[in-house]
């Protein structure tokens, strides 16, 4: 599932607008708006919206073969 998917279902679980998450990342709604559009974040953008909405933000690389996390 996309990041921008996961972040609207993060928005709606937690009653928030992009509004006020955009004032938790001391950033404009538009901006938020349109990296949502093009589904285009660091992981650094990920790992603070997630902190902002009280999730934590995981991600690894698992091998397909043997199920070894690097």
């Amino acid at each position: 599932m996309p990041a921008s998917e996961q972040i609207k279902i993060m928005l709606i679980k937690k009653k928030t607008t992009l509004k006020e998450l955009a004032s938790k990342l001391n950033t404009t709604p538009s901006n938020i708006s349109n990296k949502l559009k093009r589904d285009n974040f660091s992981e650094t953008d990920l790992k603070e919206i997630a902190e902002a909405l009280g999730y934590t933000y995981k991600a690894h690389f698992i091998d397909n073969e043997t199920g070894e996390e690097i």
